[in-house]
């Protein structure tokens, strides 16, 4: 192929990408060092905290500790989706043909906008002032116009400074712009760290490539990437409009205006959807999602997902734009409830299925268990299925926590399974409770005392030694029971930096006469059981 042509198959693409949009849509100032945490890792930060040495990817710890005044907000899709609506509105004022990637990221065709508004220029300016008039300074907007919307995306991301908000690639030019760009830009790490231990470096080299020898090494997923590195659409769509009898609608009686009642109607929606175009061997890149309101109002988005839109993925992009229709502001919310949801693909290309990794991947199993994890969030709250996270910490509680789940999480792998750790917890931890672990860890400590042989009260020096042998203790006011073996203490001095958060203790682990292991702790004179062993 010669650079200098459009890549095969890519259409002119303009790309608005909205900086760090969670901690813009959860109303933190730029100037106030501020984070968005997913899975312990930073997702999104302020200005301000990159000011710090915040960057995305840094662990919660390690960004507390480049910033120690760093706000911590948590990671709400529903939240960055309702917030993010009104960008969209404003935007269709340019083109009906706009597409939602994800909150803070939208596309469309610039074909009949740019001749309209006299050229891609033209366009990127308009589409940056119609963001920046809905933004008002809350935060910065970048826009790309390429060939295909890959290129696009990262011709949004080069346009870097206040001055450029925008990047506008030549036609034919998206090859070449391409070239020059990291593997790290195809976002595929695992990937891009084998093809780097071959000896590529740039989307260029892997180019240059025959595609035949690329898809002969890494399947599916390598024709995928080689086309990227192009400039081409990830995938060949079928160009033809699909059939009617695909698009699947529910009838909501009585109208609906809350979105916990609605998005519980989606999830079955999604799945009758989802089993509709897999019956038919096809998968959804793009889908429309239509709402009718009892007032007769008509209302639509289209979403796309390159990646091919499972079932769940199409459930989380309703609920996202049922938050932005039935939560957004007053101005913008459709003046009577809900009487129609309507899911129609927009875009659809032959299902070839999922490429496995080495060692397993997910299966229809893990899809139909996200499902049901999903239908019970939906009857009782996102609260309902929580799932253990490994975060690191030294003591027993801190070590694992339970967080809601997050069904799409759950198919991408993102939560550890059992017998995986996160990068956090594989940490040092200095301080860290010797193996093995409790068992039992007490929602709330339990009081106990702790003397010597002799009735002594037993303490820990400042130095850490304890001031006697634990001899007897006794557990919530009960009877006195005599300790047959001891080992300790572990002293922990944290958070000395911060006033409020300065915690000093010390562990003993002790097995009594009855065979019960305890492991106890000592802060600020008082005897606590932190946790029993089996």
């Amino acid at each position: 192929m010669n650079r200098r042509t459009a890549p095969e198959g890519a259409v002119r693409t303009l790309v608005v990408w909205c900086l760090d949009w969670p901690v813009v849509a959860a109303g933190v100032a730029p100037d106030v060092p501020a984070v968005v945490v997913r899975a312990n890792r930073v997702v999104a930060a302020t200005a301000a905290a990159r000011a710090e040495g915040v960057a995305v990817g840094l662990r919660r710890r390690e960004a507390q500790r480049r910033c120690p005044g760093l706000a911590v907000l948590a990671d709400d899709p529903a939240r960055d989706a309702r917030a993010f609506e009104p960008v969209l509105a404003a935007l269709d004022a340019l083109t009906p043909r706009l597409e939602a990637g994800c909150p803070g990221w939208c596309s469309f065709p610039t074909r009949g906008p740019s001749r309209y508004l006299g050229g891609d220029e033209a366009m990127a300016a308009r589409a940056v002032a119609v963001v920046a008039s809905v933004l008002d300074g809350r935060g910065p907007c970048r826009v790309g116009v390429a060939d295909g919307a890959f290129a696009a995306g990262l011709a949004a991301r080069r346009a870097v400074g206040p001055g450029r908000p925008s990047t506008v690639v030549p036609p034919g030019g998206s090859a070449a712009f391409l070239a020059e760009l990291p593997l790290d830009a195809l976002d595929r790490p695992e990937l891009v760290g084998l093809l780097g231990r071959l000896g590529l470096r740039t989307l260029g080299d892997l180019a240059a490539l025959p595609v035949a020898a690329v898809t002969a090494r890494f399947g599916a997923e390598g024709a995928v990437v080689h086309r990227l590195a192009w400039g081409a659409d990830p995938h060949v769509a079928d160009l033809r409009p699909p059939p009617l009898d695909l698009a699947v609608a529910v009838q909501l009686d009585p109208p609906v205006d809350r979105v916990d009642t609605a998005a519980f109607a989606a999830r079955g929606l999604a799945e009758r959807f989802h089993g509709g175009l897999a019956e038919r061997g096809l998968a959804c890149l793009r889908v429309r999602i239509e709402a009718e309101t009892e007032h007769g109002e008509h209302l639509g988005r289209c979403w796309r997902h390159e990646g091919l839109l499972s079932a769940a993925a199409v459930a989380d992009r309703v609920r996202w734009q049922l938050d932005g229709w039935l939560a957004g502001p007053t101005v913008a919310r459709p003046t009577g409830g809900l009487t129609l949801l309507r899911l129609v693909p927009d875009q659809v290309v032959a299902d070839r299925g999922h490429q496995l990794g080495f060692w397993g991947g997910a299966t229809s199993a893990d899809e139909r268990a996200a499902r049901g994890l999903a239908r019970l969030q939906g009857l009782f709250g996102p609260d309902a299925v929580l799932v253990p996270e490994p975060r690191g910490g030294r003591g027993p509680a801190e070590q694992v926590v339970a967080v809601p789940l997050v069904p799409t999480a759950l198919l991408a792998r993102e939560v550890p399974p059992p017998g995986r750790t996160t990068p956090a917890a594989e940490a040092p931890w200095p301080g860290r409770l010797p193996p093995p672990s409790p068992a039992t860890v007490h929602p709330q400590p339990v009081e106990a005392e702790v003397v010597t042989v002799d009735g002594a009260p037993v303490g820990v020096t400042g130095r850490g030694v304890a001031t006697g042998a634990p001899g007897r203790i006794a557990v919530a006011g009960r009877a006195w029971q005599d300790v047959v073996a001891w080992a300790g203490p572990w002293p922990l001095d944290e958070r000395w930096w911060d006033p409020a958060l300065h915690r000093r203790r010390a562990r003993f682990q002790v097995v009594t006469a009855d065979g019960v292991a305890r492991l106890l702790v000592l802060e600020q004179g008082r005897w606590n059981v932190e946790a029993t062993y089996d």
